[in-house]
């Protein structure tokens, strides 16, 4: 991303901008490992079960 980026950017904003988007994957992982239905709630439902 430091290649792309414009000069005044530095790559510690970089890591900072990317924080809430990791936050959030976390969140996304905890959630399905807590409660593994919210998985396999979709293909169910496509499938007609």
């Amino acid at each position: 991303m430091r290649a792309m980026a414009p000069p005044e950017i530095n790559i510690i904003d970089i890591y900072r901008s990317i924080i809430p988007f990791v936050g959030v994957m976390i969140l996304a992982l905890i959630l399905v490992t807590v409660f593994p239905e919210i998985a396999i709630w979709l293909p169910q439902q496509l499938n007609g079960r």
